[in-house]
């Protein structure tokens, strides 16, 4: 059973531009409204790859009933949370060289009382009868929440035997990460961060991966863009390398979150670990492909798993 927690969920709207030119008007070539939010993608990617994922977040307003409907149209379940104050809209322009631009709302401020709606719906979910559960906590905070909310949800999950998922930045990461999620996966600049060490080269970043093992995870990975996919399985002393896939890029917006669900996919489907790691790079390349974030093609994936090259870093 796979649980996608979204605290902090988007629509997330894309934006064709031949080209944005600050303080002028601009009119779109194209505008693609999705449901958005890391967990939302997740749970697509999740969704395509052959599970059953369930969405759970916060949802308010007219964008939050869209955001539900976007994710129930994908056959994806969904658990929403009520909020007074409406759900947030992202905005990514893309233009005709290719260039990205990334305009993200800060989200809704939450009361108290629907911050433990939230933990009490999430601790109802770890409990179910069906097992096993593994749950993906993806994204950001709403303004309001505690930054050890994420933190929270871990020792709970931990706690009911649930394989807790992290992918998020700042301070909820950092007291994730000490919460002691099975699975953690920063970018290069979140891990620098989090280290307190430039990730200049692939030994650099190994070396990072066990740092954060060391601080609290299982089991670790960090995207370093061009310089590939880094991860240490649980009880393996083996960090993996693999190389990045040449694709022909549309946008990367969303593509950690792929790869984040072929690594929760994996540990459900206990995958080796060349397997596991070859999937993640497949899936974070094939959401370069997709016409929005998430929207991965099962075709893309498997033709890109077989051009992945996986490397042992000592």
């Amino acid at each position: 059973m796979f649980l996608c927690v979204s605290a902090n969920p988007a629509i997330d709207k894309r934006l064709r531009l031949t080209r944005l030119t600050p303080g002028h008007v601009h009119r779109a070539i194209e505008a693609l409204p999705a449901p958005g939010g890391k967990a939302a993608h997740v749970a697509m990617v999740l969704h395509e790859l052959g599970a059953d994922p369930l969405w759970i977040g916060f949802a308010g307003g007219a964008n939050g009933q869209e955001l539900m409907s976007g994710l129930r149209k994908r056959n994806i379940r969904v658990l929403g949370i009520p909020i007074k104050e409406a759900t947030r809209e992202n905005l990514e322009i893309i233009e005709g060289d290719g260039v990205v631009t990334e305009i993200l709302e800060p989200g809704p401020a939450c009361s108290e009382l629907e911050i433990k709606n939230l933990l009490d719906t999430c601790g109802s979910a770890f409990t179910a009868p069906e097992e096993p559960k593994i749950a993906v906590l993806s994204g950001s905070l709403p303004k309001t929440a505690p930054m050890d909310l994420y933190a929270r949800l871990i020792r709970l999950g931990n706690s009911h035997g649930c394989k807790m998922f992290l992918d998020s930045s700042g301070e909820a990461l950092r007291l994730g990460l000490a919460a002691r999620p099975y699975f953690v996966k920063p970018n290069r600049e979140e891990a620098e961060w989090l280290t307190g060490k430039t990730l200049g080269n692939a030994a650099a970043g190994a070396d990072a991966v066990r740092q954060l093992i060391a601080e609290g995870a299982k089991s670790a990975a960090i995207s370093l863009g061009d310089s590939g996919l880094l991860w240490r399985p649980a009880d393996s002393e083996c960090v993996y390398r693999a190389h990045p896939v040449k694709v022909a890029v549309r946008s990367a917006v969303g593509s950690g979150d792929a790869t984040v669900a072929a690594f929760a996919f994996a540990a459900g489907s206990e995958m080796s670990a060349e397997e596991t790691v070859r999937l993640a790079a497949a899936c974070g390349a094939a959401n370069c492909l997709a016409e929005s974030p998430g929207n991965v093609q099962a075709s893309d994936i498997r033709r890109l798993q077989k051009e992945v090259r996986i490397e042992i870093l000592s």
